[in-house]
């Protein structure tokens, strides 16, 4: 039995789905752009007149938002929540469908150890999160070719690839919880739950001005104002995620191998 592409053809209906909900979330600010592009300074001025709170609380760069990946910086901050609970929800999903379904003792008979179908897992969670990732680009890169203004198309991309960055991050939390916790009888919930207890982190570190959230929640490790502004990362946070994944996905391999797994 092949748990890979068995994986990834149990959740190909989920990927197509998540893949255009974000694409079209971002599609239809792209298009709003390109309609509202000769009024776009009446436009600042009505965002100029917004609490300054309110306006880091939502991400608003005012000095960008004139120009296509300004604008869409501000609204790709809502299309990383919705990556971030698909790949939270898929990597907790995966690793612990077998429990919730009492199906455990069925796959655990195979001729394969645990390191093989955790392994086995992990990779159609990543390959599922490029897959949308890819659907996802197709569909805003060619949005984006329909602009009748300029744009760094670098930029553009440096943004939209935060998205598999931020997705990675999550995913890793998700099966580790999943390990961990053995038995979820609401993988949504608590899927939901933790990225909207990141997200809500994030926005009161915007609102206080606080450095030190950044290096709490993922959703700051990318800074789409920094990006702007360096078409760049910063390598910091980089390292931070690189280090976080690798902890995650091993301590995730050596719960798994020891923990007992009952599938009644």
């Amino acid at each position: 039995m092949n748990i890979f592409l068995h994986e990834l053809k149990a959740y190909r209906k989920s990927i197509i789905i998540w893949s255009l909900s974000m694409a079209a979330l971002a599609a239809l600010f792209i298009s709003i752009f390109s309609a509202t592009a000769g009024d776009i300074e009446a436009f600042k001025n009505v965002l100029s007149s917004m609490p300054e709170v309110l306006r880091k609380a939502l991400s608003i760069y005012v000095d960008s938002i004139a120009t296509l990946q300004g604008f869409y910086s501000f609204v790709f901050v809502y299309v990383v929540l919705c990556g971030a609970i698909q790949a939270m929800n898929l990597g907790a999903s995966i690793v612990s469908k077998e429990i919730r379904e009492k199906t455990a003792d069925f796959l655990l008979t195979k001729p394969v150890n645990r390191e093989g179908i955790l392994t086995a897992k992990i990779l159609a969670a990543f390959f599922s999160l490029i897959i949308t990732n890819v659907i996802y680009l197709i569909i805003t890169v060619s949005m984006t070719l329909t602009v009748k203004s300029e744009f760094s198309m670098k930029i553009f991309l440096m943004i939209s690839a935060t998205l598999f960055f931020v997705q990675l991050i999550f995913m890793a939390i998700g099966i580790l919880v999943a390990v961990v916790a053995g038995k979820i009888k609401s993988v949504i919930s608590i899927s939901l739950s933790t990225v909207f207890g990141f997200f809500i982190i994030s926005s009161l570190g915007s609102v206080l001005g606080d450095e030190a959230v950044r290096y709490i929640s993922p959703f700051k490790y990318f800074d789409s104002a920094y990006i702007l502004k360096n078409a760049a990362y910063e390598t910091q946070f980089i390292v931070i995620e690189i280090i976080f994944i690798i902890i995650a996905i091993t301590l995730s391999y050596f719960i798994y191998k020891k923990k007992d797994i009952h599938s009644v």
